[in-house]
């Protein structure tokens, strides 16, 4: 399953940022330090209109959906604070709407009234901005209803019903949407198990020290196996790594070797090395670095 944005709309959504931070002016809010996940929406509409003195909206009316063949998609952040929807509509539109609850607040069903541009909003108050089409509030005030919204890991949405009024400039002209959005429940996050064999080799030709073991996953991925590596001989520090990658599939751990060459000018020797291993993928679905360790005593014999 891809949940990337496509070139077109990730271009847009850019765009829509560049203009936001192009009109602030003496805003002192901060931008949410959680990490968006953008993935595109299965099932969905997105429709605003606005009064005849309405600058985001133009006294127009809009509507979009997925059955139309419009393109819309949906983040949300890791704490489920923020929800991101963008419309790349058939017709060459293209829009953004943020809806934001308080810092420290997960979003739920409920009322937001007070809220002010985001991602500039104050901590305290909700955050709101729908911008688009080259048009965008430098300052704005609105509030917005969720009447359903569901959450799965690393800030996938599942679904999502909100209606919002937003008013820019501190104007009484104002527009006023709704959204609706379902996708389909969300994909396991990747799960990655790692496995040291206790044994390795030290070789007496160059002094490099040989490991090996198995990795697991519960998804097709591409896992890097890396590690340090540490052994005490004779008062002498002998330390060095390992990187090595395997591709690995469900249903069987899948084997792995590595060599590690020792940094300065004492080989690797016979006798126990402690080993910090660890694998790393990146999750298909979320696209989110995924990291399993361990650290064992590994015993090595001379070859």
């Amino acid at each position: 399953m891809n949940l990337s944005l496509p070139r077109r709309v990730l271009a847009r959504a850019t765009a829509t940022l560049a203009l936001a931070l192009a009109m602030a002016t003496g805003t002192t809010g901060l931008l949410s330090g959680a990490e968006a996940h953008a993935l595109p929406v299965t099932e969905g509409s997105f429709s605003f209109g606005g009064d005849e003195d309405d600058y985001i909206s133009g006294g127009r009316s809009y509507a979009y959906a997925t059955a139309s063949q419009d393109r819309m998609s949906v983040s949300g952040n890791s704490d489920n604070r923020v929800v991101t929807v963008s419309v790349d509509g058939a017709n060459g539109d293209w829009w953004t709407l943020d809806l934001a609850a308080p810092s420290g607040k997960t979003l739920t069903p409920g009322t937001y009234p007070g809220a002010t541009r985001y991602p500039f909003n104050d901590g305290s108050e909700p955050g709101l901005s729908l911008s688009g089409n080259g048009r965008g509030c430098n300052q704005l005030t609105g509030t917005f209803t969720v009447s359903a919204v569901e959450f799965g890991p690393q800030g996938y949405v599942k679904k999502l019903d909100a209606t919002f009024v937003q008013h820019c400039e501190g104007g009484t002209p104002a527009a006023r949407g709704e959204v609706h959005i379902e996708n389909p429940a969300p994909p396991a996050e990747l799960g990655l198990g790692l496995d040291i064999a206790l044994d390795g080799t030290a070789s007496s030709l160059n002094g490099k020290a040989a490991f090996h073991g198995t990795v697991s996953c519960n998804k097709p991925v591409q896992v890097t196996v890396a590690g340090d590596v540490t052994q005490v001989k004779k008062r002498d520090l002998i330390r060095g790594s390992f990187s090595t990658s395997v591709s690995c599939t469900p249903g069987a751990p899948v084997a792995w070797t590595g060599t590690a060459v020792p940094t300065g000018s004492v080989p690797f020797q016979k006798g126990d090395v402690e080993v910090e291993g660890r694998a790393t993928a990146t999750d298909p679905d979320y696209d989110q670095p995924v990291s399993v360790s361990e650290t064992v005593a590994v015993r090595l014999t001379r070859v």
